[in-house]
């Protein structure tokens, strides 16, 4: 009896286990296919900066301005601009339009464009997340509506990392034409012509405006007009990246002066622009885009398009820095103080330049170091090979790219000479 209750337990148990589900089988995760992006290399150099606590640490990596001390640089005028927002009783932090702050685009209009230029009344301006911003959506809208639509992307060599990666993530084919002479390290004003005038007709080309990332090697005005004409001859489309405008001269004129050639020659272009460098509103993600169109029978359509992809991707543009750099461009005392602030950073940035050539000089550094002084803006392209890049940042705790790129910036009269012996020493020692 015993054992037949057993025996019928024993079947109990094994029918209800075979009613039981099998587990699911293991699936691979939804993402398992996607791959391991490359290292973006100015973050990647911010990071190990970071971590880097010797004494000695020089950090010419990172382009954004230091004052002679070493320290972020808020600009009086910035600091007068957010007291005033503060003070007043109907400041708020409500939306802004889909096109941003009237008080910010307007007046970066008449910055880059001059007030009495000729493209008055045929430009549309739009409020974007600084000048990346402004470079994702003229990528976007290019890809939808370039003409013709398998017109590539011409970008300089060297350029900007991100622009590579901006309209490549768009969707366009991106090609280089040559820019930088690597022996002279000067512009290769011939070979950049000779590309352009070898590229099909009407292609994009990615212009830097002044003050060249990463290199500090601006054309003349006169290869500017050089350059006008072979992209007029060839029916070109110029889309011109302007984040240092003021920082290259000193001069917020005289660093539009490409942009506003372009315009005086009857270009169609789009024009990217920030404000995170000349007035120091980094975080803030300050900029505008600018199209100039033939007609201004033309805005309707490209400004909706514009606030249709600026809608699909940020809503509408951040309020806080919108309002600050619009107050300095709108009234005439900020604007003063911080043409005079611009000069004063520029000028730094000189001076900096001459103290690091003149002690290489001193010191009789292997090789010819007048571009340092040649070049203009914010960076200087050095020269150093990767493999001195290397020997500095891990003997030397200094660093910068690692194509030799250093923000002038972070010099200064405390680091100069150590900087100097540091890049004397590695150029002896280690074999290129």
């Amino acid at each position: 009896m015993t054992s037949t209750k057993s025996g019928e337990r024993l079947q109990n148990i094994l029918s209800h286990l075979s009613s039981v589900p099998p587990p699911p089988p293991t699936t691979m995760s939804y993402f398992s296919a996607v791959p391991q992006a490359p290292a973006d290399g100015i973050l990647k150099l911010s990071v190990l900066s970071r971590a880097d606590s010797h004494p000695a640490k020089v950090d010419l990596g990172v382009g954004a301005y230091r004052d002679n001390d070493g320290n972020p640089w808020v600009l009086p005028v910035v600091r007068e601009a957010e007291r005033r927002l503060h003070s007043d009783p109907n400041f708020n932090h409500e939306y802004l339009g889909v096109g941003g702050l009237p008080a910010l685009t307007s007046g970066a209009q008449k910055l880059i464009f001059g007030k009495d230029s000729p493209a008055q009344g045929r430009v549309y301006s739009m409020q974007t997340i600084s000048g990346t911003g402004a470079n994702m959506v003229a990528a976007v809208f290019l890809k939808q509506f370039k003409e013709p639509s398998d017109a590539s992307v011409y970008i300089s060599k060297p350029t900007w990392g991100n622009h590579r990666s901006i309209f490549e993530t768009a969707g366009h084919k991106v090609l280089e034409y040559r820019y930088c002479n690597y022996e002279t390290l000067k512009l290769d004003i011939d070979g950049m012509l000779d590309d352009m005038r070898a590229a099909p007709m009407g292609q994009i080309f990615v212009l830097h405006a002044c003050a060249h990332n990463p290199t500090g090697i601006d054309p003349t005005e006169e290869q500017w007009r050089e350059i006008a004409k072979v992209m007029k001859e060839r029916g070109h489309f110029p889309f011109f990246d302007c984040a240092y405008q003021g920082f290259a001269t000193g001069d917020v004129d005289s660093d539009a002066y490409a942009i506003r050639l372009f315009v005086a020659e009857g270009f169609e272009l789009l024009v990217a622009q920030s404000f995170a460098k000349n007035m120091g509103l980094y975080g803030e993600r300050t900029g505008c885009l600018h199209a100039v169109c033939q007609s201004p029978s033309l805005l309707p359509q490209v400004s909706s398009q514009l606030n249709r992809l600026s809608r699909a991707t940020i809503s509408t543009a951040s309020a806080y820095g919108a309002k600050i750099a619009g107050a300095v461009l709108e009234d005439p005392e900020l604007y003063g103080e911080w043409l005079m602030s611009m000069h004063d950073m520029s000028k730094r940035i000189l001076a900096m330049r001459w103290l690091l050539k003149n002690k290489l000089a001193k010191l009789g550094t292997p090789g010819n170091w007048d571009h340092v002084t040649e070049q203009i803006g914010m960076f200087s392209f050095t020269g150093l090979t990767k493999k001195q890049v290397e020997a500095l940042r891990t003997e030397y705790h200094m660093y910068m790219t690692d194509d030799g790129r250093i923000s002038v910036a972070g010099l200064n009269t405390h680091n100069v000479d150590y900087v100097a012996e540091s890049i004397d020493a590695v150029i002896r020692t280690v074999n290129v």
